[in-house]
């Protein structure tokens, strides 16, 4: 997953909407906006996982995260 806790130093902020999206930020910013059956996948990863399964569900939605051995 996060072999060096960068998403718990820097974590995602997100937030559901009346509309079902979910909302993903990361430094005061908006960087990405979950909708549809997406943002349904994710919901069960928010509603029952500990905070780094979050953490790692909200990267890959939002594409900010490293395949391989990228470095």
């Amino acid at each position: 997953m996060d072999a060096r806790d960068r998403l718990i130093a820097d974590p995602f902020d997100w937030q559901r909407t009346a509309s079902g999206q979910v909302r993903v930020s990361r430094g005061g910013r908006l960087v990405a906006v979950v909708a549809g059956a997406a943002a349904r996948r994710l919901d069960r990863v928010l509603d029952g996982g500990d905070e780094r399964a979050i953490q790692h569900a909200l990267a890959r939605a939002t594409g900010n995260y490293k395949r391989g051995n990228e470095r």
